[in-house]
């Protein structure tokens, strides 16, 4: 083999290398694989709720404001039927998911849906808010007695992430941390 076709074959395997991998993924991709593992804990909400026209009253009857310039995400809580104690420690383990942003923790607000808790007892937990969910928007995501779920709004008002009830707080709060970030 001469000089020239030898050079032909070497650059002709580096390209080869290197779009291996770049066709592999668009096959794999085109053939419905996905990895089973996602970076998020929470469940992605796809595509995102659009929550914008949904009523929500706060306690003090006023509307609840997505373009409001000192909060940017919204975490719902959304107590179940016949709930006390336990809501009462999962909204004050959100209220604390909240603090451990640091500096970012202004940019978050925890707002409890169709409470069944006395003011109260939502008094102690401040910063926390309590809203009415006049549409029912969030109805769906309601969870049996005794639980509490929660949800994610971004700062234009779409629904982003969801947790069911027995959600890890710790796991919740990377996953704020990243939308942060956003």
């Amino acid at each position: 083999m001469t000089s020239r076709p030898r050079k032909q074959l070497a650059l002709i395997l580096i390209v080869l290398l290197f779009a291996a991998p770049f066709v592999t993924a668009y096959v794999l991709n085109k053939a419905g694989w996905r990895p089973p593992a996602t970076r998020n804990y929470g469940e992605l909400v796809t595509p995102p709720q659009d929550l914008g026209a949904a009523k929500f009253v706060l306690a003090d009857g006023k509307p609840l404001q997505w373009k409001d310039a000192q909060w940017s995400w919204t975490i719902f809580a959304i107590p179940g039927p016949d709930c006390a104690t336990q809501c009462i420690a999962a909204i004050d383990e959100l209220r604390r998911v909240r603090l451990t942003m640091n500096d970012s923790a202004e940019r978050v607000r925890v707002v409890v849906l169709d409470t069944p808790l006395p003011p109260t007892a939502l008094a102690r937990l401040n910063p926390v808010e309590s809203a009415r969910d006049a549409s029912g928007a969030l109805g769906r995501l309601r969870p049996g007695p005794g639980q509490v779920a929660v949800a994610i709004a971004g700062p234009r008002g779409f629904l982003v992430m969801r947790y069911a009830p027995g959600y890890d707080a710790n796991r919740m709060r990377k996953d704020l941390a990243r939308l942060l970030k956003t």
